[in-house]
Order: C-alpha cells, then structure tokens, then sequence
C-alpha cells in the first residue's frame, strides 16, 4: 500500500516536472530563457519548446511593430520661428538579447521611454538644423526630414535592440502665445491686398469713367455742331424762301401776314389789346383799301404761291426746332424738356 502512495506520488511529480519544463511561444511572440538571470536560450520561432523546471524561466517579448507617440515639444527652425512639434514612430524588437541587456527587467516600458527620449532630441537636431526653416517642415519636404529623423535614430536604437521602422511627424503648429500675433500679421496683409485691389479697381473705375465723359462731350459736340448747321441751313432756306416770297408780291404778303398776326392775336375768348391810336396793327382789318389806300389785287396764282412759300418755310422751321430738340436730349433730359415747352409757347398767340 506504502508502494502504491509512493509510486502515485512519484507520477503525480513527473507530470507536474512535465508540464512545468513544456511552453508555448506563439507567432505574436518572442521568449528569452533564462537561468538565474542569465540568457540560456533565444526562441524566435513560435512552437513547443522546452525548459528545466524551477531553474529556468521564461520571459516573453512582442515580435509585432509597436507604437510610440511622443510628447509635444517645441523646436525653433533656423529662421526663428517656434514651432510645436509631436510625432510618432514604429519600431520593433530586433535583437532579444541586446534588448534585455540595454533594458533589464524593465522591459518595453523602459525601452519606450528610452526610445521617446532619443526621437526627441533627433527630432530638435533635424529640425533645428541651420539648413531649416519653418518653411521647409511645412513644404513637401517635410518627407525627407523625416527620414533624416528616422535614420539618426535608428543609429541609437540599435543600442537597445530595436529597429526604427518608420516617423513620422503628426502635426506642426505655432505655440499659442505666437497665434494671436501670427493671425494680426495674416490679417495685415489681407487687408494691405484688399486695399490694393481697390485702389486698382478705382483707378480703372477712373478711366471707365474718363472715357465716357469725353465720349458723351464727343457725341454732344457733334450734335451740337449738327443741330446749329441744320438751323443755319433752314434759316436761309426760310430767309431765301420769305425773301422770293416779299420780291414776288411785297403788299400782298404783308397782307397774308397781317392776316396770320390778326389769327394769332385774336384767336382767345377774351383777348384784350393796348394800341395806340396811330397804330398799324389794324389798318387791313377796318379799311378794305389797306395802309396804302388800295386794296391788293389777289389772284390764285398768288395764293399757292404764298402758301407753299409759307409750308416749306415752317417746315424749314420744324426741321430746326426738332435739330435743337435732339441736341437738347443729348445734353441733358430735363433741357430737352425745357426746350419742348419753349416752343409749346412759341406757337401759343401772341401780339406782334
């Protein structure tokens, strides 16, 4: 019975031995083995692997590319300008055993704040350099410099173990003391732009407005000129036409016109006239013999010939009033209104 509990007992520790000397390295994983500190084995490779139990350990390490996010830290480019700057990078775990040597038993915690500490002062090196400027980060250069970034500090990381994959830089800002300044300077020069577009529009509003005027001056001028050439050609016309018409018959034309007068004079309701007795006016209305004592001899002949004079005088004269009419409307509306009332009173009756 005695043998039996021994040989239980002696089973139940070899399978407790077993399972104890059996782990487990998975593709996500790399394992150092160690013997009182000391690195025994390096597994790389994911599988079943063995230890001696209660001597060895075993210690496991990310084999996937890790992320670090570095804090904000301001740099100031060769021209002066402040910048605040974070990035972040990429890196894996190369070289196990350098690792835990750089480290120890800190492990990735340790290595990450080793690993921030030198992407910080690369970072400042790069971009702080005297070939910079707060320009180039900005610029489609920004590419290069980060891999300036990524090179110099993969030089250190190799130190620790750990291979720098990529950097880069998330985003590139003024501190927020220098925003309210940088945003006055923007502000300036919109303004000073703005204030040159309007300058320019004037001056061509200027001479938009240079070229009409003389164009109207022009138009005006040449209407003017027009219209007193017109009216002098119908006041011949008019004065050769009355003079044809005097040298034909002078008493019966004085007799028609005597008669146009008498039209215009007496054409109201209630008209009242002031003459003195030795007056003219109305010698061919009270005497049939007419100032000279005689009356006119009238024929038909005479007639049509005084009133075609008379026709193609007032239209001469029509053709005058609507030169001047025109001219009037080219120089100003309300001067051609005055123009049109002027002649309305022309034609009213009237005492010669």
């Amino acid at each position: 019975m005695t043998r039996a509990y021994l040989a239980l007992i002696a089973v139940a520790v070899a399978v407790v031995g077993l399972l104890s000397s059996v782990f487990v390295v998975n593709e996500k994983q790399k394992a150092l083995v160690l013997q009182f500190g000391q690195i025994r084995q390096v597994i790389e490779e994911p599988g079943l692997n063995f230890k001696i139990p209660l001597i060895q350990e075993v210690v496991y390490y990310e084999d996937r590319i890790l992320g670090l996010d570095t804090e904000t830290i301001e740099v100031t480019p060769s021209d002066d300008r402040r910048l605040v700057v974070d990035a972040f990078a990429r890196y894996r775990i190369a070289d196990l055993v350098r690792f835990r040597q750089a480290v120890g038993v800190g492990g990735e915690r340790a290595a990450e704040d080793r690993l921030a500490a030198i992407l910080n002062a690369k970072i400042r090196e790069v971009l702080g350099a005297q070939s910079v400027t707060s320009d180039t980060i900005l610029s489609s250069n920004r590419r290069d410099l980060m891999m300036r970034i990524q090179t110099l500090a993969q030089a250190e990381a190799a130190n620790l173990g750990l291979q720098v994959v990529d950097v880069r830089l998330k985003q590139t800002n003024l501190p927020v003391q220098n925003l309210d300044a940088t945003f006055a300077r923007m502000r300036a020069e919109r303004e000073r732009e703005a204030a040159d577009e309007i300058a320019r529009g004037n001056e061509a509003a200027q001479r938009v407005q240079a070229l009409a005027d003389r164009t109207v001056i022009e138009t005006v001028s040449e209407a003017e000129r027009e219209a007193q050439v017109t009216r002098g050609e119908a006041d011949a016309e008019a004065n050769r036409i009355f003079a044809e018409a005097y040298g034909a018959n002078p008493e019966f034309f004085d007799f028609y016109r005597s008669l146009q007068a008498y039209e215009r004079a007496l054409g109201g309701q209630n008209s009242a006239m002031v003459l003195t007795p030795g007056s003219s006016f109305f010698d061919y209305l009270f005497s049939a013999d007419g100032p000279s004592g005689s009356a006119p001899e009238v024929t038909g002949q005479m007639i049509e010939d005084a009133a075609s004079a008379l026709a193609t005088a007032t239209a001469a004269d029509q053709e005058a009033t609507a030169a001047e009419a025109a001219r009037a409307t080219a120089t100003d509306p309300a001067a051609a209104a005055t123009g049109d009332e002027g002649a309305a009173a022309d034609d009213a009756p009237a005492a010669p």
